[in-house]
């Protein structure tokens, strides 16, 4: 236990001393690992390498750079817009009807991006300029944007939960059938959020134009491409068609083809597309590589039988220990960002909630539910500071006093999902079961 709490220490430092949380992991993992086997260094950098080839040649990991080239695709094509503008022919007369329109939009937006930045940055500039068009205040618009664009890593297809996925060894499509309703629960809440700020100041969100039936239809031909697309790729996984690496490179191949239907890609805009799509993933492949060396330290220290000794000599209810690693997940995610804070914790959690009893499908949605808040939590939140880069003349103080509603709202979420695990069960047990 002294050596892992030394081990998370150093960590901790060579963060704050702004190394790569990436190399940060692995450097300390690598030493830690080394101390326990009574320095031998053969044993240290064997298992360091191992990871490296092993994670490089892992075939399920291609699910992820194929999902970024679709989300990056997507993001070219301008579907954002159709999106926005299908949402708002619906609820753009409605008060606060706008603020409604990017939240159902981002939802949209992210079942086919699938990362939460990019949706907060698209959707900002897409949406914010009709806001403040119709007078809506900064804080309820800028707010409605940096939560919507949450929805992006519990949405399928999401890649923290393929993430999770391969860090605890579950299936990958289990987890995509369980983040589903999750994420639809999420998109109603954030619109009795909304609806709830309005009622308190009927200012801050006035209502759009009224558009006819006729006009709603027309903008709903805009979306064809991306709903065809979410239907294919997440029909055919939920179906057992193809699996969710099958998925990914079908997703990936009919963003393409959109993309070229719509004349929205060019010669620089298609290499930009592949440079940012091979930048992204070798990062996320270095964070995943650096989390895995640190798990092994983990491991070979004993820290989660540890914990689950110690837990159990207290004589608790499960649920109650439950609790207890969303609140240090909460506390965590004030200082990480959110896929730092999910490699670093899952090693160490999930070996203790399998021995408890939980289903480690509902726990990976538990844990993407509570990272989400992180997202819009203060002091990181990172969204919030996305939104506030893209945004220049929005301050981050007026962005998070306009989500606090938003993350009650993901409260109320995370607690109806760890007490009622059937909310993310119900697919996976009625697909696969």
């Amino acid at each position: 236990m002294i050596i892992t709490i030394i081990g998370f220490l150093c960590l901790l430092v060579l963060i704050l001393a702004r190394m790569p949380i990436s190399f940060a992991m692995g450097l300390v993992g690598v030493f830690g690992f080394l101390y326990l086997n009574d320095f031998n260094w053969v044993a240290a950098l064997s298992m360091a390498s191992r990871r490296v080839i092993d994670t490089s040649q892992d075939y399920g990991l291609s699910v992820i750079p194929l999902f970024i080239l679709m989300g990056n695709l997507v993001t070219r094509t301008g579907l954002s817009q159709e999106l926005y503008k299908a949402s708002y022919s619906f609820l753009g007369h409605l008060r606060g009807g706008l603020s409604m329109a990017t939240v159902v939009a981002c939802g949209g937006f992210s079942a086919i991006c699938g990362s939460s930045l990019a949706t907060a940055a698209t959707m900002a500039k897409v949406s914010m300029p009709s806001m403040r068009r119709y007078g809506y205040s900064d804080s309820l618009a800028a707010a409605s944007i940096a939560a919507g664009g949450t929805l992006g890593i519990l949405i399928p297809p999401s890649v923290i939960l393929v993430i999770y996925g391969i860090m605890s060894e579950q299936s990958i499509r289990e987890l995509f059938a369980a983040g589903f309703i999750p994420g639809i629960l999420g998109i109603f809440l954030y619109l009795g959020a909304v609806a709830w700020t309005v009622w308190r100041n009927p200012e801050a969100g006035p209502p759009g134009e009224r558009i006819d039936m006729s006009g709603r239809l027309q903008s709903l031909k805009g979306v064809w491409g991306i709903l065809l697309l979410f239907g294919i790729v997440m029909g055919g996984i939920y179906g057992g068609i193809f699996t969710p690496t099958e998925a990914a490179g079908i997703g990936a191949a009919g963003a393409f083809i959109i993309a070229l239907m719509r004349r929205s890609l060019s010669v620089k805009n298609t290499f930009d597309v592949l440079f940012e799509t091979a930048q992204t993933t070798s990062s996320l492949f270095l964070v995943v590589i650096g989390a895995l060396i640190f798990s092994s330290f983990i491991n070979r220290a004993g820290l989660p039988d540890q914990l689950l000794d110690l837990i159990t000599g207290y004589d608790v209810a499960p649920i109650v220990v439950v609790f207890m690693i969303l609140g240090i997940y909460i506390i965590l995610g004030c200082v990480f960002e959110s896929l730092s804070m999910l490699l670093l914790t899952v090693p160490i959690f999930y070996p203790v909630v399998q021995s408890l009893g939980f289903d480690l499908v509902w726990f990976g949605i538990v844990v993407v539910v509570v990272t989400e808040i992180s997202l819009i939590t203060p002091p990181v939140g990172l969204n919030v500071f996305v939104l506030s880069g893209v945004l220049k003349d929005v301050s981050t103080g007026t962005i998070f006093k306009g989500v606090t509603p938003f993350w009650i709202a993901d409260i109320i979420r995370l607690s109806l999902i760890t007490l009622i695990p059937a909310i993310s069960l119900f697919l996976p047990d009625l697909l696969y079961k």
